[in-house]
């Protein structure tokens, strides 16, 4: 496939519009997020860079971490190893990964999860004093340690602000919005500018003068509707990165959680998600007729990878006009949904659903971006001095469709990984360069008409005319100008510039491959498909490139 200018030329500002910073302070080493990836990515590099700056759009727990339910995937377990751990990733990416990530993922996963351990986390143990360990879609081994039944994001999330509070190093700033890093006059980072909201329009904005800058600030989730992400994720770091010049990779590939709790048909924003997990331990899929749908659609049934499972569920809403499915699991009996699942039990009590006792109504819902700032294998970006991990990153770990719990895994280990190289890497101190390009800015008010639009057109269903006209409808919504600068209209000008990317690389992807679904091209094209859709800024005009790879899908004999 050869490059094309985009049809967005012209429609992504080059810079936010807002104030000119009002103060300015400097540090070492900034880590925008406070979730694992960016608190064990400040834990390991205090005391070998100087001044650590954690800065959080919200509350330090507020991000997507805490809210994992399921766990997190290594292998811990008897009878497990890395070389299953990885065929498993490899099959569930369909052909995305890049190989030596996983291995990466796989190999350094397990010292990584008994780091976590040591430094406080308290994952459930079976009597005998051994982690207790379950299986979710796509495993093959009981591999996901889990902590407090389902409350293992906070958990992790608890031992983690416990480690940073120990750390006097750490400067946590929260309530600040990262608004555009500022590159010197080489290219590479030199600043960042931010709002301290709270602090007024004006006084909040101000600049921090670094030599690095760490990108942990999650997804995209509330591109869309329905997600189960929390309010903060908006996109924000890939669309500051965007904005500087940084490679983002593979954002058509948005996983949507197959078991996401139906609330009603005027339901929007954060959803209650059912974990993987509950399937785990034996719940299961049924159609409106009691049926249990996924028996022949897969091998593992209805522990199928994600996009399997969502597709299904799909396909039988639009053949059957249902909005949900169901999930039974309701003969796993109030004692053990006390104890393994106490906090999904609570949440489906709370929206009037007892699945001790009844069917729980599930449909898919936006959950995980695999795509993001394109990153080596060490956490580097395109841009010098600048470094992504976690959700924000595509470290191509993932491919097209994220497995189960790898997700806490690839923050933790990438993390790490970027701690190790960063220190010998810092930047020297430079002043930053006045940015020619103009800045622009959206509508805050047209948030939930930009959520529709990608909803309809670029959610879990695909197609060319669906896709065209969801690009025309963002055309639409970029020529209202803003009612005021602040931060609804600078989050949703992120949402916005990334949502176009996405429905970008959707439509150029004429193929359905992992959680990237076209009806109007059903099957797999490794032969044409197979690589990566990249998208970058030169000066104030975005570029797309498709870099072409071999399917890294892996046909070695690994026992199950």
């Amino acid at each position: 496939m050869d490059p094309r200018p985009p049809r967005t030329t012209g429609r992504a500002p080059g810079r936010l519009l807002a104030p000119d910073p009002g103060w300015t302070t400097e540090a070492d080493v900034v880590v925008v997020g406070s979730g694992i990836a960016g608190l064990t990515a400040a834990l390991r590099l205090t005391g070998r860079v100087g001044r650590v700056l954690v800065v959080t759009k919200d509350v330090l727990d507020a991000g997507s971490t805490q809210w994992a339910q399921g766990g997190i995937a290594a292998a811990l377990g008897p009878g497990d190893s890395p070389a299953q751990h990885e065929r498993d990733t490899l099959v569930a990416g369909a052909g995305a990964c890049d190989a030596d990530a996983v291995r990466i993922l796989v190999t350094e996963g397990p010292d990584a999860v008994r780091e976590l351990i040591a430094l406080g986390t308290q994952f459930d143990l079976h009597p005998d004093g051994e982690l207790s360990l379950t299986r979710e879609g796509g495993h093959h081994r009981d591999r996901i340690a889990h902590a407090g039944g389902d409350a293992t994001g906070a958990e992790i999330q608890r031992s983690l602000i416990a480690a940073v509070a120990r750390s006097p190093e750490i400067e946590v700033v929260e309530h600040a919005l990262a608004v555009d890093l500022q590159l010197g006059a080489d290219g590479g980072v030199a600043g960042l500018t931010l709002h301290v909201m709270g602090e007024g329009q004006h006084d909040g904005v101000g600049a921090v003068r670094c030599r690095a800058v760490v990108l942990a600030s999650g997804g995209l989730g509330q591109v869309f509707s329905q997600t189960t992400n929390p309010p903060v994720s908006t996109g924000d770091g890939m669309a500051v990165a965007y904005r500087a010049g940084a490679v983002l990779r593979d954002l058509e590939f948005v996983q949507f959680h197959p078991t996401v709790m139906w609330l009603g048909p005027d339901s929007r924003g954060q959803q209650p998600l059912i974990s993987e997990a509950v399937r785990g331990e034996g719940a299961f899929l049924v159609d409106w007729e009691g049926r249990r749908f996924m028996q022949g659609v897969h091998e593992l049934a209805d522990l199928a990878p994600r996009d399997v499972v969502a597709k299904a569920i799909t396909r039988l809403m639009m053949e059957t006009g249902h909005p949900h499915m169901w999930l039974d699991a309701r003969h796993l009996g109030l004692e053990f949904w006390e104890r393994r699942f106490p906090t999904i039990l609570a949440t489906c009590r709370r929206h009037g659903v007892d699945p001790v006792a009844d069917l729980i109504p599930v449909a898919p819902a936006c959950h995980y971006a695999s795509g993001g700032v394109a990153t080596d294998l060490w956490g580097r970006s395109s841009i010098p001095g600048l470094y992504a991990t976690g959700e924000v990153a595509c470290s191509g770990v993932h491919g097209a469709n994220r497995l189960a719990s790898n997700s806490l895994l690839e923050g933790l280990v990438f993390s790490r990984r970027i701690a190790e190289v960063l220190p010998g890497e810092l930047r020297d101190r430079t002043e930053p360069v006045s940015d020619p390009r103009p800045a622009g800015l959206v509508d805050g008010g047209v948030r939930r008409a930009l959520q529709e639009e990608m909803t309809t057109r670029a959610g879990v269903l695909r197609s060319a005319e669906g896709l065209r006209a969801g690009l025309n409808g963002l055309d639409e919504l970029a020529e209202l100008p803003a009612a005021a600068v602040g931060q609804d209209s600078w989050e949703v000008t992120n949402l916005l510039t990334i949502s176009t990317l996405l429905a970008e690389a959707a439509l150029l992807r004429e193929e359905t491959r992992g959680s990237h679904w076209r009806e109007d091209f059903p099957d797999r094209d490794d032969a044409g498909q197979s690589g990566h859709h990249d998208w970058w800024l030169e000066g104030d005009r975005p570029r797309h490139a498709f870099r072409a790879g071999a399917p890294s899908d892996t046909t070695a004999e690994v026992p199950a």
